[in-house]
């Protein structure tokens, strides 16, 4: 296995304006995107529905946000594991840690989150983090009907639509102020059903390929990277590639990241759909409530290693 592959990961453009359903740009890119979450899973993709400076102001509320004293950053709990704070404590620092916003496609749910942190109210934090996550909750929704049109079960697609919500989680990885690259996070798949990463100028983020080569990513000024989660990797019953992914950092700056999560919903089942079983595709996953799923992950967090964790848990 190499440390570093010379492997380029697709990089598929959704800023063209003629991108709608049954087009063929729409056709074009969606046979793109089919191919990349088969056989990386996960593409970077230029989208310029962002202008410049609410990017700049998206990092700018990244910082403050992550710059709170530890005591106010913990107060962004939740009952469901990896829904609010995680990182620090006041007896073991960590390098990385995160803020969780349920739906922040919805301006109430943002202004709730920093009105945890802020109980005086943040109105241009609120507005910041509202007016970033519309349109890319839009990309999640686009990318998603590709990939279900490409396999050929749309009849699936509003359940498949309906079954999921929005996670944002923003995120610091301090600098290691080293040359030598260090673990920012370690190596995991990610459980849901896709993520979508931006991030300030540091880059970071490192995928390994089906071979076992780890290659970097580096983010265009107008791209977010998009990774397939497991739960989307059981539903096309091992059609799609979950990889497995990391953080090393070097060097003296800071890295921020804002990742979008499109996650199960409580208590939904996922189920490998019955189109997508056969003789050269056999069943690879029992049925699994996500919602348990996630609370086994987060009880045996850091523990297994040795085999993708889905596997491990509901492999036929």
């Amino acid at each position: 296995m190499g440390s570093e592959g010379s492997i380029n990961l697709p990089m598929i453009d959704f800023s063209r304006s003629e991108l709608r359903p049954g087009s063929s740009t729409w056709d074009s890119v969606k046979s793109q995107v089919a191919k990349a979450a088969e056989e990386y899973g996960c593409f970077q993709a230029l989208f310029n529905r962002i202008p410049h400076e609410q990017r700049k102001g998206m990092n700018g509320a990244m910082e403050e946000l992550l710059q709170l004293p530890l005591e106010t950053k913990q107060r962004n709990v939740s009952e469901k594991p990896f829904h609010g704070y995680l990182g620090s404590s006041s007896a073991k620092p960590s390098i990385y840690e995160g803020l969780c916003i349920i739906e922040p496609g919805i301006y109430d749910n943002v202004e709730s989150f920093t009105n945890v942190l802020w109980p005086e109210g943040n109105i241009k934090i609120s507005k910041t983090l509202h007016l970033f996550s519309q349109p890319v909750v839009e990309l999640d929704q686009t990318v998603r009907r590709m990939i279900v049109e490409s396999l050929n079960v749309e009849k699936y697609l509003d359940e498949h639509m309906n079954s999921t919500y929005n996670l944002l989680r923003v995120a610091k990885y301090e600098a290691p102020q080293t040359t030598e690259k260090k673990t920012g996070l370690m190596a995991h798949t990610d459980k849901n059903i896709i993520s979508i990463i931006c991030q300030n100028e540091v880059d970071g983020l490192e995928i390994q390929t089906r071979d076992g080569d780890w290659i970097p990513v580096k983010f265009s000024p107008d791209s977010f990277f998009i990774i397939i989660g497991e739960s989307f990797q059981a539903w096309t019953n091992g059609r799609l590639y979950s990889p497995y992914h990391r953080v090393m950092m070097s060097g003296s700056k800071t890295r921020y990241s804002a990742t979008f999560f499109s996650t199960p919903k409580e208590g939904y089942i996922i189920k490998a759909l019955e189109e997508l079983v056969d003789e050269e595709h056999p069943l690879l996953y029992k049925p699994f409530d996500y919602s348990e799923y996630l609370k086994r992950r987060f009880a045996d967090h850091g523990k297994i290693k040795t085999v993708p964790a889905l596997k491990n848990y509901f492999g036929v």
